[in-house]
């Protein structure tokens, strides 16, 4: 069984067994409660360690990876330029279609009135500071007290000012501390593997805590907030259509056609690396050289997740909706900002693993709660199928778009090789 049907199997039985409690035995409710509780916390907890020095080192990694392939050619520099309009049009979308879809369709308020009861230690951060405190609180006058605090708006900031000064340093100083950020990265993706692998236990007993004081309700929640949050990615997702058509000056038909096989194997692997080889054959069969998808996808694969902006803010902002805590215009647009370099510095990695890391900073920033997030990575396995399909029907689309308007040089540079070859 994969690790996230063993997520969702325990996420189901602890669903069961805490409504059977709330409905048949509710004397037993409280010793429950008192034994699961502190058990789902503490893996909670667990996630929440390894989130500061993770996001750190991902965001100077990918800084670093970005510039340094941003360096490599004209084909490259393209490429990221289309790949960051993308993920900030991801983010502006969800900041818009998130409330929009929140107010036209609302969480049943019995449903979110019993969950933020049951999870009654999930106290948000607190008011919204005016908007002068809030900007002039970016910048940190201690960053390790910022960090130790848990000032993730803070400490991005600094990781983009460290980030980019590291790119002005001598190269062989650059390769050195872009290596240890990369051990740090790689030992906290570690942690997290062995922290996800017993995530059934954890899991089931926060579904166990909620579920035998919310009874049914937890259900209901659960399921408006994939609909909700899904509902963002595949609208996001849509757009690859629009921007092959346009940019890529491709058939809407002929695009769809190219894309149907690629997304049946993102839909089954639910990973965008997998899907890579798919993707290089689709793109060459839609009549873009090799000599340009070969660069454009394997940079698309590690930078662009173009439905991880929007989801990963759409799924703060349901939370923020959840426990009624007010956003304004200067922390929704810092959590947008948030969403995109956190989706810039992510790894290739399933759902569940990079879900805490990525979203808590732009909850944190939002002045949302992270306790709900150790329930709503149990329900990842299916927005992960629609991310996973969104983030390669876009990969496809902007390599599209890069290869109608570098199409020239990478013919030329085609035929120098093949010359090259026959001499």
């Amino acid at each position: 069984m994969s690790q996230s049907s063993r997520i969702l199997l325990s996420l189901v039985a602890g669903l069961a067994v805490g409504i059977a409690l709330a409905g048949w035995a509710p004397g037993a409710v409280p010793v429950t409660v008192e034994i699961a509780g502190p058990i789902g916390t503490a893996w909670l907890n667990a996630l929440q360690m390894t989130v500061l020095p993770l996001v750190f080192s991902l965001l100077v990694t990918g800084i670093a990876a970005t510039a340094e392939a941003a360096r490599s050619g004209a084909v490259a520099a393209r490429s990221i330029g289309i790949i960051l309009a993308v993920m900030v049009f991801s983010a502006v979308m969800a900041a818009i279609l998130t409330p929009l879809f929140l107010h036209l369709v609302p969480m049943p308020a019995a449903s979110g009135t019993a969950l933020r009861a049951a999870l009654a230690g999930a106290a948000p951060a607190g008011p919204v500071p005016p908007i002068g405190e809030f900007l002039a609180g970016m910048v940190p006058s201690n960053v390790v007290a910022a960090a130790a605090n848990g000032g993730f708006l803070s400490l991005i900031l600094f990781a983009l000012v460290f980030a980019f000064a590291l790119a002005r340093i001598a190269p062989e100083q650059r390769a050195l501390l872009t290596g240890f950020f990369a051990a740090i990265r790689d030992t906290m993706l570690v942690v997290i593997g062995w922290i996800i692998w017993i995530a059934p236990i954890g899991v089931f007993a926060l579904a166990v805590t909620v579920a035998a004081k919310t009874g049914t309700a937890a259900v209901g929640a659960l399921l408006h907030y994939i609909v909700t949050v899904s509902s963002v990615g595949v609208i996001v997702s849509l757009f690859a259509f629009p921007l092959a058509v346009l940019g890529g000056r491709i058939a809407l038909v002929r695009f769809a056609r190219g894309a149907a096989p690629v997304l049946a194997v993102a839909m089954s692997t639910q990973s965008s690396l997998a899907s890579l080889p798919a993707m290089l054959r689709s793109s060459e069969e839609m009549g873009v050289p090799v000599a340009t998808s070969g660069v454009v996808l394997p940079i698309a694969v590690a930078m662009l997740r173009a439905t991880g902006p929007a989801m990963n803010l759409a799924v703060a902002i349901y939370v923020a909706t959840w426990f009624n805590v007010p956003m304004s215009f200067a922390t929704l647009a810092a959590g947008t900002a948030v969403a995109v370099l956190t989706s810039l510095g992510s790894v290739s990695l399933p759902g569940q693993i990079s879900f805490i890391g990525a979203i808590s900073p732009i909850a944190v920033t939002l002045g949302v709660p992270v306790a709900p997030l150790g329930l709503l990575v149990a329900v990842e396995t299916i927005p992960d199928i629609f991310r996973t399909m969104g983030n390669v029907v876009m990969d496809l689309a902007v390599t599209l778009t890069v290869s109608a308007r570098s199409v020239p040089v990478a013919t030329d540079s085609a035929d120098a090789l093949l010359h090259e070859g026959a001499g």
